[in-house]
């Protein structure tokens, strides 16, 4: 199931992380799966319930090598 959020709340929303880069619905292997990517870091949020959850702890870490978003598929980005 895709994530349903209202485009002005995508807009705002960033990562957590130090760059605040924007975040993209799905993964790179999944555009519709429950989470929002990281444009910079490539750390997979999880969307529970249509709620982002936006905490470093609960991040997920792309597989290495995986297309991230950073460009270099470096997993200990951040």
């Amino acid at each position: 199931m895709a994530v349903r959020l209202a485009p002005q709340l995508l807009e705002i929303l960033a990562c957590p992380c130090p760059e605040h880069a924007p975040l993209r619905v799905g993964t790179p292997e999944d555009a519709q799966a429950d989470y929002l990517t990281c444009t910079a870091c490539g750390r997979r949020f999880p969307v529970r319930d249509g709620i982002p959850v936006l905490l470093l702890d609960e991040a997920e870490r792309p597989p290495a090598g995986a297309p991230d978003g950073t460009g270099d598929g470096d997993p200990a980005v951040g």
